[in-house]
């Protein structure tokens, strides 16, 4: 409502807002004069100073004309006022007497009135302040309301020949400080040529455009016509055009200020919400009021999960863990000044014993689970799946993509790249660094909480001391509370109003000061302070290192879609760092102590402390089960025949909490054994042999090589590693074993530094294994397959020595009866009688393998 009004007082202002005081006559002349600083001068559309002006354009006008109508030189009569509020100025019309020269008359006019204003206390302004003055007009007004708004440029063009710039400087010099002044540049046919003319301040400009507009400067014989407008300091597209041509200055540029904006801006606002996601800061499980109301709500009408979830192994019955969590315990109580590596197979607890030692002891813990990770199908996901697990937010995984087409484009512009995007290791440097960054300041809030928290318990101690100084004294009678001093009026404490002093220490009488009782009193205070200071420095140490957060970094170096070696590096460099200054405790949990080789790497003089953890004994599996039965309130004890179900099973706990819960849902032991062998049989069909024949070629083995191992573990316990790996069908490569071991068909025991034995994944594979291998159909199935390449091998090996044998005739058929008397074919001759044997060999064994194949296919022929 207030702009339409504005804008209808400023339209009637240029339109029809000029105020006619009276007629002219013939015997007179008009003239204009320019009023600055009356308005406020209009630099944009977003001003509101112009609508101020508007609001009090009436009262100025009266001001204005009421200094302006004193004035009687040569005639000086008022015509009109036209307020010109965008320039912040008025137009004054008026009329005078010509009695003498045009130019003396003007000069007297405009002098006389600046002296009348200036006696008058100055031009009125919307401001209140006069600070305008009063110029004449040396061309015509132009009053136009275009969104031309005034600037500190005004361009000058020539209507006629070209005006030097001494002369322009001399002209326009009296409205104020020019600073510069462009001479006239070519211009495009029909268009007129211009000077431009940087005044210092917008007033002068102001007063230099409306005075000089429509100005006829004669010049030698010639006139030339002054058209002023203002120009923008900056020309349109003049910022983009000086990018587009200046590249290689704009780019670094832009790129350092994204840099710093980056550091300046973003990190601090992901190492909060690392630091929140540590502290729990984002968590509402985490706060009061949800915890009052589960406790008041859910909990009373649904069972709590905790007494759902089973608690792990217990720590009675299960022996080799209870030497890893006391290991894993040591570790968090000291300094940090390595890596502890927790190691052992699938299935063996290790995150669910590490996850229970960091919950008893209360830390602080950051978990990436280095599997998932590793699952991502590219490398921006890969970055996100970090952060997601860190608390690294905002993220912006589409800039990398981004970036890169940038260097592209830079590449083409300025010949080289803008370095802007950056590699894979790069972005997971700059998230761990921050999350490093968290860290510390994580441990530095836990360490301020802890001298807090000591703190006040020095102070309760104290007050706790005193108490019991001030019962004994009060009981010795020696006593005295100074306070009473004040109450009682003694002396100048009673005048002053001074003696309620906090009760810190003891006033005992001087009679009784001396006392051997109070002496040793005192001893045994000092002494108990003495104590008292050593524990708070011990407990001070301990809570130190009871701040410090742990990472955890799960499933390190596990298979996934790729093997990620730069993932790899940068955990263990990032570790590395962690413990060399001391941040936070690092444990890694894998399934292979070969898998510590970049962590030994990255920590070249600090040994690994290493945690094992392995399958149980029979003893410690049986006592497990039995007492995890007891408290599902199966009370019935263990037969024979269950018993050796259970050891089937082995000491693996995953194999054992499942048992657990089969039983659970109402099976019998040896149908839940049962079941667990008939599933891993299944399992082990999939995973070792393949579906059908395109899948079985996708695997890193054949099925002859995974057969040979199975059949063989499935009679013995363990296999001699390098006897295996010379044999066919491995022939010496390593390869299918190493991925064998991975996908946990085996286990390769190492002895010494080398391998040395190979062994089931999982104990109960070994029953697995026999019963796979005492199906007769896919008995019989793989046996017909592996013979047939054995059949194969075998025919080479006949053909090769047919062949050479046949050299070997033809070479003693060329023999004279001379070199056989001397004896010289003899070594073709060994040569032959090895090559029979060899032959002869091979023969029985392909012979013996087809006896065998007739074999199986009568047993497939039976087989329905």
């Amino acid at each position: 409502m207030l702009t339409r009004h504005v804008a209808r007082l400023g339209t009637r202002a240029l339109l029809r807002g000029t105020r006619t005081f009276t007629d002219t006559n013939a015997t007179t002349r008009e003239a204009w004069l320019f009023v600055d600083s009356v308005f406020p001068i209009r630099l944009g559309i977003w001003d509101i100073r112009y609508y101020v002006g508007i609001l009090r354009e009436e009262s100025l006008l009266d001001n204005l004309e009421t200094r302006l109508s004193a004035v009687n030189t040569h005639g000086f009569k008022v015509l009109s006022l036209e307020p010109y509020p965008k320039d912040g100025g008025v137009f004054v019309h008026f009329s005078y007497a010509a009695h003498e020269t045009e130019e003396h008359a003007m000069d007297a006019i405009e002098s006389d009135v600046k002296d009348e204003i200036d006696r008058h206390g100055g031009m009125p302004s919307w401001l209140g302040l006069s600070r305008g003055s009063v110029w004449l007009v040396k061309g015509r007004p132009w009053r136009e309301d275009m969104n031309r708004y005034p600037s500190t440029l005004v361009k000058v063009a020539f209507e006629g020949p070209d005006i030097r710039e001494e002369t322009l400087y001399h002209l326009y010099r009296p409205y104020g400080r020019i600073y510069n002044i462009t001479p006239p540049t070519p211009v495009p046919s029909g268009m007129l040529r211009f000077s431009q003319i940087a005044f210092q301040r917008v007033r002068s400009a102001t007063v230099a455009r409306n005075v000089t507009h429509g100005f006829h400067l004669p010049k030698e014989g010639s006139v030339t016509r002054l058209l002023t407008t203002y120009e923008r300091p900056l020309q349109a597209h003049a910022i983009r055009d000086w990018i587009t041509g200046h590249p290689r200055i704009f780019l670094p540029i832009l790129f350092f200020l994204l840099g710093t904006l980056t550091y300046t801006i973003f990190d601090p606002i992901r190492t909060l919400f690392v630091e929140g996601k540590m502290l729990n800061r984002f968590d509402f499980r985490e706060y009061d009021i949800y915890k009052w109301l589960r406790r008041q709500a859910l909990d009373r009408l649904v069972l709590r999960q905790e007494d759902l979830d089973d608690g792990g192994p217990d720590q009675d019955v299960w022996q080799e863990r209870r030497a890893a969590e006391v290991a894993l315990r040591s570790y968090l109580a000291d300094l940090p000044g390595t890596v502890a590596l927790v190691h052992g197979p699938q299935g063996s607890g290790k995150w669910r014993m590490v996850s229970t030692v960091i919950r008893d002891t209360g830390r602080k813990a950051l978990v990436i689970d280095y599997a998932e990770l590793n699952k991502a199908p590219s490398d921006s996901r890969l970055v996100a799946a970090l952060a997601q697990q860190t608390g690294y937010r905002p993220i912006f995984t589409f800039l990398n993509s981004l970036n890169n087409l940038i260097d592209i484009a830079t590449m083409g512009v300025i010949g080289q790249k803008a370095g802007l995007s950056s590699s894979l290791q790069d972005q997971l440097k700059q998230i761990l660094e921050v999350v490093g960054t968290a860290l510390r300041r994580v441990s530095r809030r836990l360490q301020n909480e802890v001298k807090q928290r000591i703190e006040a318990e020095r102070q309760a101690e104290t007050r706790r001391e005193c108490e019991i100084r001030m019962r004994e004294a009060i009981r010795e009678g020696i006593w005295h509370d100074p306070r009473l001093d004040a109450v009682a009026g003694i002396g100048v404490i009673s005048e002053l109003g001074v003696g309620d002093e906090p009760l810190n220490g003891l006033v005992i009488s001087s009679s009784e000061s001396k006392d051997a009782g109070a002496l040793e009193s005192e001893e045994r205070r000092r002494a108990a302070e003495g104590e008292l200071a050593r524990k708070e420095r011990s407990m001070k140490e301990t809570r130190t290192i009871e701040s410090l957060p742990v990472v955890v970094i799960k499933n390190y170096a596990a298979r996934g879609r790729t093997n990620r070696q730069e993932l790899q590096e940068v955990l263990s460099q990032w570790a590395a760092t962690l413990i060399e200054n001391q941040v936070a405790h690092v444990v890694v949990i894998s399934e292979n102590r070969e898998n510590a080789k970049l962590l030994a790497r990255a920590l070249p003089s600090k040994p690994l402390n290493f945690i094992a953890l392995s399958d149980a004994d029979v003893q410690s599996a049986l006592s497990f089960v039995k007492k995890r039965l007891r408290d599902a309130v199966v009370t019935f004890e263990l037969t024979p025949e269950q018993t050796a179900c259970v050891e089937r099973l082995g000491g693996r706990a995953s194999d054992l909490e499942s048992l657990i819960h089969k039983v659970h849902s109402g099976q019998s032991i040896e149908d839940a054994v049962e079941d667990i062998i008939s599933r891993a049989v299944s399992e082990l069909r999939k995973n070792a042999f393949g579906e059908d024949t395109d899948e079985a070629k996708m695997l890193p083995w054949s099925r002859e090589q995974v057969w040979t191992v199975l059949k063989r573990l499935s009679q013995k316990p363990e296999l001699p590693y390098y006897q295996t790996l010379v044999d066919f069908p491995f022939k010496g490569d390593e390869t299918p074993l190493r991925a064998m071991e991975n996908a946990e068909l085996i286990s390769i025991v190492i002895l010494n530094g080398r391998p040395s034995t190979i062994r089931p994944g999982r104990p109960v594979l070994k029953y697995v294994f026999q019963q796979l291998v005492h199906d007769p159909v896919f008995q019989a199935t793989q046996d017909l397959a592996l013979n047939q390449i054995l059949i194969s091998s075998a025919e080479t090996t006949v053909k090769s020595c047919e062949s050479e044998l046949n050299t070997l005739q033809e070479m003693a058929i060329r023999e004279s009866w001379t070199q056989r008397l001397w004896g010289i074919g003899r070594g073709s001759a060994e040569r032959t009688r090895y090559l029979a044997r060899k032959m002869y060999a091979a023969q029985q064994k392909i012979q013996t393998l087809e006896k065998q194949n007739a074999e199986l296919r009568r047993v497939l022929d039976k087989q329905v």
